[in-house]
């Protein structure tokens, strides 16, 4: 659901022969760097898994890292004619299955959790388990580790409007893009230095080295919740787990958004309806654009090749505003379908 005037948020489903890729892309700065890695991080997946005979960590930062280097390269070639795009970034949250096992791949602040049985005697009791770490400034112990990699830096945090930021600007402290946080030069340019308060820099103050996540499916797990942080937001993982275990599959994750959006609704002490109503742009001041996908494990059990025989490729790909079906104009491809 768009809250941004322009949306910042993309997503996509893929799935080959190699495995099923799942991609929640949260932009902020501008809707450039989502988009783009919308288009080419799957892409360098399929090529390196292809190159290296399948998934691996290794495979995953070769994609992010080369995906950041396609980004930097644009951002060099735009300079001149559109300065903003220095300071345009995105968080990159990937899960990936191949021969029952899970990756999931970070970014910033959006969140993978998984659904699983506690055991199988008690069928109807599920818990959370959060399998991606939140990269964010608010959070004491990541906080600390951006004060410890900048020890001749007492303002590298700052506390302002809020909430902590990175050199007062920014929560995550990883993604794409945010190349002004990221090389120091970009603060000289002169073509940078007319568009906004470049910072000064040392060294970069922000990274795109993913932190990643290799578990072994078990007959316990039961599905997947892949979303922004505009969901996470408003929702515990617990909260958001528990939705999906007791209700129907068809239009899960449009319930855990309208289940996201009853907390906006409550916290304002207004009509859930009302909400919907909101222009975006104005609807920014209450929420943040919200992307979720939820996978199912059971197509994973045993043979992992069970989903290729159905389906030996596919692809979905987002936005779509669920509830005005209006995306951001000008966007190429987009796309409303169920792929099972």
């Amino acid at each position: 659901v768009q809250a941004n005037k322009n949306l910042e948020d993309q997503s996509q489903v893929f799935t080959s022969p190699l495995g099923t890729y799942v991609g929640v892309y949260d932009g902020h700065g501008g809707p450039e760097a989502s988009r783009f890695v919308n288009k080419h991080l799957f892409p360098f997946l399929h090529k390196f898994a292809t190159e290296q005979g399948g998934l691996s960590a290794d495979v995953i930062k070769k994609a992010f890292n080369a995906t950041e280097e396609e980004f930097l390269h644009l951002v060099k070639q735009s300079l001149p004619v559109r300065p903003q795009i220095a300071s345009v970034g995105s968080c990159c949250l990937v899960g990936a299955i191949s021969n029952d096992v899970l990756y999931v791949a970070n970014l910033g602040d959006s969140r993978a959790v998984l659904g699983k049985r506690v055991s199988e005697d008690k069928k109807n009791k599920v818990v959370a388990e959060r399998l991606s770490t939140d990269h964010n400034v608010g959070v004491e112990e990541v906080r600390k580790e951006v004060e410890a990699l900048h020890p001749d830096d007492s303002h590298v945090v700052v506390y302002t409007r809020g909430v902590w930021r990175i050199k007062g600007i920014i929560q995550v402290s990883r993604s794409i893009g945010d190349v002004y946080l990221k090389k120091p030069d970009f603060y000289r340019d002169p073509i940078f230095q007319r568009f906004g308060n470049p910072v000064p820099l040392k060294r970069p103050v922000i990274t795109a080295e993913p932190s990643i996540l290799i578990r072994k499916l078990k007959p316990q797990d039961l599905f997947l919740i892949f979303a922004s942080d505009g969901l996470w937001e408003q929702l515990s993982d617990e909260t958001a787990v528990d939705i999906v275990f007791r209700n129907p599959r068809a239009g899960i994750a449009k319930r855990l958004v309208s289940a996201a959006l009853r907390e906006v609704a409550k916290k304002r002490e207004m009509r859930y309806g009302d909400i919907k109503k909101i222009e975006k742009g104005i609807r920014r001041h209450f929420h943040d654009d919200i992307t979720v996908i939820v996978i199912y494990l059971d197509q994973h059990r045993g043979s992992s090749h069970n989903i290729v025989k159905h389906n030996a490729m596919g692809c979905t790909t987002a936005p779509v505003d669920i509830y005005s079906y209006n995306a951001d104009e000008g966007y190429e491809g987009d796309l409303l379908q169920t792929v099972s």
